[in-house]
């Protein structure tokens, strides 16, 4: 996997990742197009210096109105963002980080579609280096030209529903205050909470 990463932006209150990341069907016969996007799921992450904490993602894609059934499509402008809070971003600056770079792969479900499972590589996180300001902080993810999104297939007649899996990876460097890079492999998991998160696309996409 590609790394470049992307630095942490300035103070943003609203949450978001990202890590988005995500395939849905894209019929070449749709009349038109639709924004398809989660609301905040939280992972645990393993960041730099401060060991497990929590991160808010969110993800987007567009994709058709509605695809036949048996019909393939690949989504387009997938991406999101990633979002620490308060408390996370005041412990990176102590740990002297103000930044980071790279690439994300974000794993995705889709029920009512094959593969039922695949995952969205080398999502580019684009380098973003600020000053410390406090409260939450938030990083975009984007697809490029080197991203790598899966086609899907449409199943039965009804409808189909994509989700973000539970992992996201992202091998990433960390921007340090004086000038230096640190290489980071960045692992993060679904927040294991009850009632489980709801990390579904909305709204699901009619197959007809």
């Amino acid at each position: 996997m590609s790394r470049r990463l992307g630095k942490l932006s300035a103070g943003v209150a609203t949450t978001g990742i990202v890590l988005g990341a995500v395939a849905v069907l894209t019929a070449g016969t749709a009349a038109a197009a639709t924004t398809y996007a989660t609301g905040t799921v939280a992972y645990m992450c393993n960041f730099p210096g401060i060991g497990q904490q929590q991160l808010d993602v969110k993800a987007s894609f567009v994709g058709p109105d509605s695809v036949a059934s048996g019909g393939t499509a690949t989504p387009s402008s997938v991406g999101g963002t990633a979002t620490i809070n308060a408390t996370i971003n005041a412990l990176l600056n102590a740990a002297n980080y103000d930044g980071v770079r790279g690439k994300a792969n974000m794993p995705i479900t889709a029920t009512n579609a094959t593969p039922t499972s695949a995952t969205v590589t080398n999502l580019d996180v684009p380098t973003q280096i600020n000053p410390y300001v406090p409260g939450p902080r938030s990083f975009n993810i984007v697809q490029d030209a080197g991203t790598s999104v899966p086609t899907l297939t449409a199943g039965a007649p009804g409808s189909g529903v994509i989700s973000l899996g539970t992992t996201i990876n992202a091998p990433l460097d960390f921007h340090k205050k004086d000038g230096t890079w640190t290489a980071w492999n960045f692992n993060c998991t679904v927040k294991n909470t009850n009632p489980a998160q709801n990390r579904a696309f909305s709204p699901a996409i009619p197959i007809t």
